[in-house]
Order: structure tokens, then sequence, then C-alpha cells
């Protein structure tokens, strides 16, 4: 079993490191062909960043296909399945048209047509659901039509709702891999220790996927020096709603050997059978919860459902005053707790302590929801290791730092007098030379009802 591990660090490392080298140049081309779009009245950075971090991602996952298809354990996916070739088709045209629309803005509905277009051609190369094991019922079998239907949705769902809180730094990126590092642990989990080959293509997925996002967020940490885009949002949300639709399905109790001893055992034993209709769900809760209450707040005041605001649940972690890092690593937090609870709890079901443990973290989650103005400071000794921000201030450094707070007030000042928010100046020194700064006092947000469309 160990062999295999190594392939797949080495699929990841190797997408990883292409998506990492090819992040740098993809930046000078966005700034070369202009795709830096003005600062908008919903966005949280301050200076033009350049879009299209997508094309640098999808050159690693080209790359994370390739090298596995030369090894050894892994090549007989590419064998025994052509759900990596459609996965490649669709993340394709995905990929292109998130481009075209990092650069020249396209229409909500055009966007929404070509996802449906590209969950389309998964499904014709044979990346879709073709049964479902449902609770109390068994195996249920679904037409074609049925099939079809329910994995574009899911595509489409997934995309939406990554797309959707791609508003942060860092937060898209870190939230999926979060997620992709829990779905492996659960496919690899159903091919290796039940000898499922359905699963093979999924773990693939997920290793591939955690390569993509790796390599791509230290350009995209705060502050971002590159934005993914629509090309990398889209780009990520259809490689993780593949994986779910790979393996969704696919779990053979049979072959599991779930039904042996008492009734109540095969019960309990039975979970990681249905574990495949939760898991995705649990993948993209955070996201998903965002993008339900974005169109429920949109509807009920009249808006359209597409149209963008600053009612995401990172801007009301920001108006709260929590500082952007910690927004984001808020949001990782839920995200990991969410997904990597649902894993443990599909291996350990009867565990007390796995139930503990998640209502334990959840607690640790609220109180940090309700401490946004808490700064933890590093002790003196470790003071070299940690940002600046997490430094204890020392009274020959107050002055000066006073005085850096009351010049960036002052550039803020400037920025609000602008008549136009969408094309506020900015002032030099406000950030630095990496593209974006984090939001601070609530005033900032002075009109929450103007949005183009979304990052």
């Amino acid at each position: 079993m160990g062999q295999p591990v190594r392939d797949y660090l080495l699929t990841l490392c190797v997408t990883a490191a292409v998506t990492y080298l090819l992040t740098g140049p993809v930046r000078k081309f966005a700034i070369a062909i202009g795709a830096m779009p003005a600062i908008r009245a919903r966005d949280v950075h301050r200076e033009p960043t350049p879009r299209l971090g997508g094309i640098a991602m999808f050159g690693g996952l080209c790359a994370g296909l390739i090298v596995a298809d030369h090894l050894f354990n892994l090549n007989g996916v590419f064998e025994l399945s052509n759900e990596p070739r459609a996965l490649l088709s669709g993340a394709a045209l995905i990929w292109l048209i998130g481009v075209l629309d990092d650069k020249f803005e396209l229409d909500a509905l055009i966007k929404l047509g070509g996802q449906m277009i590209a969950a389309a051609v998964m499904v014709i190369q044979g990346l879709t659901i073709l049964w479902l094991p449902i609770p109390g019922v068994g195996t249920v079998a679904l037409t074609q039509w049925q099939g079809t239907l329910l994995t574009v949705a899911l595509v489409v769902i997934t995309i939406n709702a990554v797309n959707f809180v791609d508003g942060l730094d860092g937060l898209a990126a870190g939230m999926v891999c979060i997620a992709s590092a829990a779905f492996f642990l659960y496919t690899y989990r159903l091919w290796y220790g039940y000898g499922i080959e359905a699963a093979a293509p999924a773990t693939l997925f997920a290793a591939i996927l955690m390569g993509m996002c790796l390599g791509f967020l230290p350009h995209n940490m705060h502050p971002a020096r590159i934005f993914m885009g629509d090309s990398g949002s889209m780009l990520i949300g259809l490689v993780l709603a593949s994986g779910a639709i790979s393996v969704t399905g696919q779990v053979d109790p049979d072959a599991m050997k779930l039904f042996e001893g008492s009734e109540r055992q095969a019960t309990h034993a039975m979970l990681p059978v249905f574990i495949p209709l939760l898991l995705p769900l649990t993948i993209i809760a955070i996201p998903a919860a965002d993008l339900i209450l974005a169109i429920v707040r949109r509807t009920w005041n009249g808006q359209s459902p597409f149209a963008a605001d600053r009612g995401h649940l990172h801007h009301r972690l920001l108006e709260i005053g929590h500082s952007h890092s910690r927004s984001v690593l808020i949001m990782y937090f839920w995200s990991a707790l969410i997904a990597f609870g649902a894993v443990g709890y599909s291996v350990h079901s009867t565990s007390l302590w796995i139930v503990l443990v998640i209502v334990g973290l959840s607690a640790v989650g609220l109180i940090l929801l309700l401490m946004p103005r808490f700064t933890p400071r590093a002790p003196h000794w470790a003071e070299s290791f940690v940002p600046p921000r997490y430094r204890r201030r020392r009274h020959d450094g107050e002055g000066e730092a006073d005085g850096s707070s009351s010049g960036q007030h002052g550039a803020e000042g400037s920025q609000m007098a602008s008549p136009d928010p969408e094309r506020a100046s900015v002032s030099v020194g406000v950030s630095g030379v990496n593209g974006a700064t984090a939001i601070g006092p609530r005033s900032r947000f002075t009109d929450r009802d103007r949005a183009d469309s979304p990052r």
C-alpha cells in the first residue's frame, strides 16, 4: 500500500510545482493583456490585481494527469476508465469560458450555459451518476435522463458555490484544498481498504486537485499577487464535482462485506455506502450555504439572483471586525471541521468521542466568531518567526506605528471622497507591491448595493 501513496504524492507534488511555476509568468501575461479589472464597490482589495490564475491551475491539472498516466500504480485508472479523459474535456471547456470571462466579462447566463455544456460533455464520455444508494430503500438505478440531470445539477451547483466563495485572498483555493484532502482520505480508504476499483478515479482527482490549490496558494495568500478569476474558480469547482460524481453510487456493499454480524452492526457498517451522498454536500457546505443565502437575500431585495453584492459570509466576517487573514482562517476552520468530521464519522460511526470532538470544536469556532478584535501576540523568542502584526510593540516604534496608521487613514479618507467608488484612487503606500490589502473599519463599506460581476 505504500507504493500507491508515493505515486499519489508524486502526482500531487508535480501538479503543485507546475501550478506554482506557471503562476508567475501567467501574472505577467495577465498584466500585459490588461486582465486587471478596476476596483469595484464590493471588492475588499484596493489595488487592481491581475486575474487569469486559472491558466496556471489548468496547466497543473494537465501535468498531473500526464504524470499519473505514466506511473505503474495509477495508469490502470486510464486503462479501465474513461473518466480522466471526460474530466479533461469538461475542464478544458469550462476553463476556456472562464478565461474569456476574466478578460471580457461574459454575461452570467452565458457562463451558466457553458457550465451545463461542460457537464454534458463529461456525461457523454461516461462520467455520470448511474445509481444512488438510498437509506431504507437500497440501491436505486437511474434512467439515462435522470442520471444526466442529476450530474449536470451537481456540477453547476458545485461550480457556482466555489465561485461565490472566491471573495478573499486565498479563501476559495484553501477551502477546496481542505475539502479535497478529506475526500482523498475517504476515496483512498474505499479503494485500498475495501478493494473497490471504482473509487480509483475519484482518488486521483482529489490528489490532483490538492496539488492545483497548493501550488496556487503561495501567490494568492493575502496580500494576493494574482487572483484565480472565474477561469480558476470554475475549474476547481468542476474537478471537485467530478470526484463526487465518480464515486457516488459506486460503492458495492457486497464487496465491502458489511452484512456480517447482527442487524445493528450491519446498519452501522452500511454508513460508508451512504457517505457518497453526504460527503459532497459536507465538502461544499459552507460555499453552498453562502450560495443559498445569497439567492434568498437578492430575491428578497427584488434583485436578480445573479447580481453580485457584499453580503457573503466572508464580507460579514470583515464587517464585524475580523481582519482579512483571520476571516480566511475562520472559514478554513469550519470547512475542515465539517469535511473531516464527516469522514471521521464514516470510519467510526459508533464512537461517541468523534461526536464530542466535533461539538467541542464547534464551540471553539463559535468563540472565534465572537472575538473579532482579539489579536494574539507571540512571545519574544518567537517574534522572528511570525508576521509583524503578531509581534509585541516596542516603545521606540509606537510613534512610527501611529504615524503609519494616521497616514493610512488619510489615504482611506481620500479614497472615500472619490466621486466614483468603483474607480477610487489608491494612494501610494496604502498597500505593498503585491496587489491587495486587508479591509479595515466598517466605515469603508460605503455602498452595499452597487456591484458588478463576481471577482
